[in-house]
């Protein structure tokens, strides 16, 4: 049951949008607000709705450092959290997040996913815990002391916890060695969870978990002499004998004379895509991660004697 108290800003959906919500919750015909009335009430049958969430204790108003949540327009004292969610001191409404989330296609979104959330509200009112329904915010309203982020946010946890690092960098020349004009050079990197993935990892927090899955789908080798080589592996690694890499290498055509300490810095850039999701929404980021090393390039002298 949804009821939308008509002369009452408060942020939350417009009476219009509560009716198109319900308009797309069922087949039947949409429902009709008098401007007359100041109470509508609209029923709404919504597949997959959760019930509402098992209440929560909250500790005696006015406890040393506990916040006190108060109804502006009756100056009662209310919990800062109950069945529906947590207190919104700017509207006297109960905030908490849907769980799940409405499909991306939901027009519950008006068109704003991924980003943001949508919650389910509860005002204060004339028939408390029945004036409210379903909006969408950008970030989570004041007083939310529970589920506080998004499902977007969490997965940006997650990604943090697989510590993602640039590739293990494998060349034919380290730096402790002198490369040749002409020679190819192979290009790889060791492959672990961190450096070339898969790499998965969830993220929770009470009500909602996450999970993102990370993998690199190409690296960047910029050379240093201009030039750069892109390679949707993980390369090979040399092996005695292998003469050109069969599927990452490079050749330099000018030695690294001149260059700051007579070597070229190459840097390898991973891009690593990420799919994630939980709360009943989804969706993917695409992150980079750089490594570097230097490399000495010569070119082969021949000593002809007559």
């Amino acid at each position: 049951m949804l009821t939308h108290k008509r002369g009452r800003s408060t942020g939350l959906l417009a009476a219009f949008l509560l009716c198109a919500a319900a308009t797309s919750a069922s087949s039947g015909p949409a429902p009709v607000c008098p401007p007359t009335v100041p109470t509508c009430t609209v029923s709404v049958e919504r597949p997959g709705t959760p019930s509402a969430p098992v209440a929560v204790d909250e500790p005696a108003p006015g406890a040393p450092g506990e916040r006190v949540c108060v109804v502006d327009l009756t100056g009662e004292t209310v919990p800062c959290r109950n069945a529906f969610g947590w207190f919104n001191d700017s509207d006297d409404c109960y905030y908490g997040l849907l769980d799940p989330q409405p499909p991306g296609d939901d027009p519950l979104w008006q068109g704003n996913y991924p980003n943001g959330a949508m919650y389910q509200v509860s005002c204060t009112g004339p028939l408390p815990g029945t004036n409210g329904g379903w909006t969408w915010l950008p970030t989570p309203p004041p007083g939310l002391g529970g589920v506080s982020v998004t499902p977007a946010e969490l997965a940006s946890r997650a990604v943090d916890q697989m510590q993602l690092v640039g590739p293990a960098i494998g060349i034919t020349v380290p730096p402790d060695r002198l490369g040749l004009v002409g020679v190819p050079v192979w290009l790889w990197t060791e492959v672990s969870p961190t450096t070339w993935g898969p790499n998965s990892a969830t993220a929770s927090v009470p009500g909602l978990s996450v999970t993102a899955t990370a993998q690199v789908s190409e690296i960047r080798w910029d050379m240093g002499d201009g030039s750069a080589v892109v390679c949707p592996n993980a390369g090979t690694p040399w092996y005695e004998g292998g003469i050109e890499s069969p599927t990452c290498d490079h050749v330099y055509e000018q030695p690294s004379v001149g260059q700051p300490n007579d070597a070229f810095t190459v840097t390898a850039t991973s891009t690593w895509d990420v799919a994630w999701s939980g709360g009943g929404a989804s969706g993917s980021l695409t992150l980079t991660r750089s490594s570097s090393t230097t490399v000495r390039i010569g070119e082969l002298q021949v000593l002809v004697t007559g």
